[in-house]
């Protein structure tokens, strides 16, 4: 099966993540998110039906210097506010066999890795330190 992975490149967990759909067999068709021309319904099929604020990257530069209130803001200026600023998308969005989602911690990364511990690519190794990667 063919899976469609947006990443950040030089993302660790990114590359991890890709590793464990490779081990089970999968086929990856890997894309920058920074270079994809996101649309407002291309985004909406990966965001789905989540809360606006579960829509975000969290340890976007401007989330975390307060610019940004995901708690605040509408659907549209969220769509708006992430097709402006591809950093603040939580990351990976995937497809698989015409699913969607965001993030790695949702039902269909754990339909697709079956069982698979993904507990230690949750979160950002480098989300304490002033580095990002």
């Amino acid at each position: 099966m063919l899976i469609r992975f947006f990443e950040k490149p030089g993302c660790v967990n990114n590359t991890k993540q890709k590793q464990m759909f490779l081990e089970k067999g999968y086929t990856l068709q890997v894309y920058d998110i920074f270079s994809t021309h996101w649309t407002d319904s291309m985004l909406l099929e990966f965001l789905g039906d989540k809360p606006v604020c579960e829509w975000f990257n969290y340890t976007a530069p401007r989330i975390k210097n307060g610019e940004i209130n995901p708690h605040v803001l509408s659907r549209d200026e969220a769509i708006a506010e992430m097709i402006a600023d591809n950093f603040l998308i939580k990351r990976p969005l995937i497809e698989a066999n015409g699913e969607f989602c965001s993030g790695f911690d949702n039902p269909l990364v754990e339909k697709l890795l079956k069982g698979t511990d993904i507990s230690g690519v949750l979160s950002c190794p480098h989300q304490a330190s002033q580095n990002s990667c």
